[in-house]
């Protein structure tokens, strides 16, 4: 493959505990890669020399864990130049991050929900058109699970995710997963919710697995398979997007063999090739 190209097809979470099942062969399924900066620039030693190997043939997605994008804190901007850099040492042509808050003085380790308001909107989408600037391109926001409704709210969340894309003018990276999860514990239908969504703004998109607490609450925990709901959501997705935008399973823990896995990128594969023509869509370049 040519690492050069933007990420196309189905592609899985790189994680460490798969380096040596992988190392045997990569599914044929799995056409691109997706790792968090945070964990892998200024790696050095093995983990440099394995992470090349496989840069060289497959394409890589980055998508950021740490830059809080809607925080009160400055913008870490000398972060953002690590990561341009490190993109541009394996040839990763996308960076996607969350729509969320995780520092103040100091990096909480939690994506915190956004208040949804207009000041909210000014706010995150001017970080996010700097961080644009930095990188010198456009760059995936992605809706985020949350647990609590923050407070005074002005807007809807998918009238508040819309109004920060359009503020900042960037692309959406569609986590259905995220959006399930949030429809249950907040008591709104998923489907109507991503109808709702500027759809035709989506660069990149996940599916991962939840837990279900005893109380019905649901967790987004990335450590179990996806359900037959996030599937549909996937395929309601296509249908209006195409099947032509990266889709990526999330798997961060719990996890099973490598073709069990592979199964679950191939069920993306099967619903990308299965979808209608795309509309035309907004690609982050």
């Amino acid at each position: 493959m040519d690492r050069s190209r933007p990420p196309v097809g189905a592609g899985l979470g790189w994680r460490r505990e798969l380096i040596a099942p992988l190392a045997a062969g990569v599914p044929e399924v799995i056409r691109f890669f997706e790792l968090a900066p945070e964990n892998w620039a200024g790696a050095g030693g093995s983990s440099a020399r394995i992470l090349r190997a496989y840069t060289e043939r497959y394409p890589f997605v980055c998508h950021g864990l740490s830059l809080s994008l809607g925080g009160p804190g400055p913008l870490d901007e000398a972060w953002l130049r690590r990561i341009k850099t490190f993109m541009r040492e394996h040839g990763m042509t996308l960076y996607t991050e969350h729509l969320s808050w995780c520092a103040d003085e100091r990096q909480l380790y939690d994506l915190l929900p956004i208040p949804q308001t207009e000041e909210a909107v000014r706010w995150t989408a001017a970080r996010i058109r700097r961080a644009q600037d930095i990188l010198e391109q456009r760059i995936g926001i992605e809706n985020a699970s949350t647990y609590v409704a923050p407070p005074g709210a002005e807007l809807s969340e998918a009238e508040f995710i819309t109004a920060v894309l359009q503020e900042a003018d960037c692309g959406l990276h569609l986590d259905l997963n995220n959006l399930y999860v949030n429809s249950r514990n907040h008591g709104y239908d998923a489907h109507a919710f991503l109808q709702a969504l500027p759809l035709e703004r989506t660069c990149y998109v996940h599916v991962a697995g939840h837990y279900v607490e005893p109380d019905g609450l649901i967790i987004d925990t990335h450590g179990a398979e996806v359900t037959d709901p996030v599937w549909a959501l996937l395929e309601a997705a296509y249908a209006r997007i195409g099947g032509a935008v990266p889709t990526c399973l999330e798997r961060d823990f719990n996890m099973p063999e490598l073709p069990l896995l592979a199964a679950e990128v191939a069920q993306i594969a099967r619903l990308q090739a299965a979808a209608p023509q795309p509309v035309q869509t907004r690609q982050v370049a």
